[in-house]
């Protein structure tokens, strides 16, 4: 089977390569992806499978039934959406829309969807199960995981597989990593009321501004010194709105920024500790404060056995020089972990880093990939597809 998927892979690789800059071409944001949505349904219906749009609102949702439709549903999950950067890679196939661009390689990631259901539709008589392909958008907002469970996408679904490129890693190499391969991701806003006075009479006043200083300084502080230091937490405030005037003491100050961490226990408690802190310290200078947490996407944990068939799947097609075990997670986000809380799945780096020229990172206006990794992606994700099932196959 590896044989002929490889054969497909490498005859649909000018055709995939062609989808890949139309989709770069035309980026859509967040929650607006109705183009690319009806550009994905036009190719799934082409490969005869069942094509379902409007999925988690501009989701779509592609089902192949193999040779015995009875067997359990494994899903495959790329998403589609852009960013609001403004593109200065000079590309023939450059974002054709003034401050949209692919920077995160979504194009990429809907390509290697598409090119996996091209493939498995030419196989599905000698695949021994249903593949069901997920398609979605928001992903940048941390919103589209969550509107496909909610609209029943995983409904029947028993694992699933995701895909990120990687531009730090060569193309033609896969990045496996077991256990957490993203961080958790809350968002916070701290809202601090003093008093109002004289800027030359502090003494008179409660100082908004000089209090957020102190509340920003102790919680940084206070991570080094009351939580795990093998339990990483990354707290960023990243906008701070206060003040009327350079002579006047500030009576209000909001604070909003990001909670990055790893470890479920840590997760668990960042709510009470944060506010618990910054109640403190307001307290102690005389000034109210109001804290609002809120949960975003957790981490996400890849399933031991769903990773070691991906690893297994990868040696197989590509030998274990172009296999890489990722020792260290990110603390950077994805809302494929919406999916494993649901079901269990995995989701792998996929390199894309050229092998001549500075490789930008993911968000950079000048973000572009070595396209030969397209057919590494659709490969290791059509085998691995096979490989599930014929796993199952093997244990029943």
């Amino acid at each position: 089977m590896l044989s002929e998927i490889k054969t497909i892979a490498e005859n649909l690789a000018p055709r995939l390569i062609e989808i890949r800059r139309h989709i770069h071409a035309h980026p859509e944001l967040s929650g607006e992806e109705h183009q690319t949505s009806a550009y994905v349904a036009g190719v799934l219906s082409s490969c005869g499978l069942h094509v379902t749009e409007a999925v988690g609102k501009t989701g779509v949702i592609g089902d192949l039934s193999g040779g015995n439709s009875d067997r359990p549903t494994l899903a495959i999950r790329t998403d589609m959406d852009a960013l609001p950067i403004q593109e200065i890679t000079k590309l023939d196939f450059a974002s054709r829309n003034p401050g949209i661009m692919h920077a995160c390689g979504h194009d990429v990631h809907t390509t290697l969807g598409l090119g996996t259901a091209m493939i498995l539709s030419q196989l599905s008589e000698a695949l021994p199960g249903n593949v069901r392909f997920l398609f979605q958008p928001a992903e940048e907002i941390a919103q589209g995981a969550k509107w496909m469970v909610d609209s029943g996408a995983t409904s029947g679904v028993d694992a699933i597989f995701g895909v990120h490129v990687f531009p730090s890693i060569p193309a033609r190499i896969v990045g496996i990593r077991y256990g957490a391969l993203t961080a958790a991701a809350d968002d916070l806003e701290i809202i601090i009321q003093g008093e109002s006075g004289h800027g030359a009479r502090p003494h008179q006043a409660i100082d908004a501004i000089w209090i957020a200083s102190q509340v920003i300084t102790t919680l940084q502080q206070s991570i080094s010194r009351t939580q795990n230091p093998l339990h990483p937490i990354v707290l960023t405030i990243g906008k701070i709105e206060g003040g009327r005037a350079a002579n006047v003491i500030a009576d209000h100050v909001r604070m909003i920024g990001t909670v990055r961490s790893l470890h479920p226990d840590s997760h668990a408690n960042l709510p009470d500790w944060i506010t618990n802190i910054v109640t403190s310290v307001c307290q102690t200078y005389g000034a109210k404060c109001e804290v609002n947490y809120q949960r975003g996407v957790p981490s996400v944990q890849n399933d031991f056995d769903l990773t070691k068939l991906l690893e297994s799947a990868c040696q197989e097609a590509w030998g274990n020089n172009h296999v890489q075990i990722i020792a260290e997670p990110s603390l950077g986000a994805e809302d494929f972990s919406v999916y494993l809380n649901q079901i269990p799945g995995c989701m792998f780096r996929l390199g894309v880093g050229k092998a001549e020229g500075k490789n930008y990172p993911l968000h950079h206006p000048r973000f572009e990939i070595d396209e030969t990794a397209i057919v590494t992606g659709v490969v290791t994700l059509a085998y691995t597809a096979y490989k599930y099932y014929h796993q199952l196959n093997k244990q029943a």
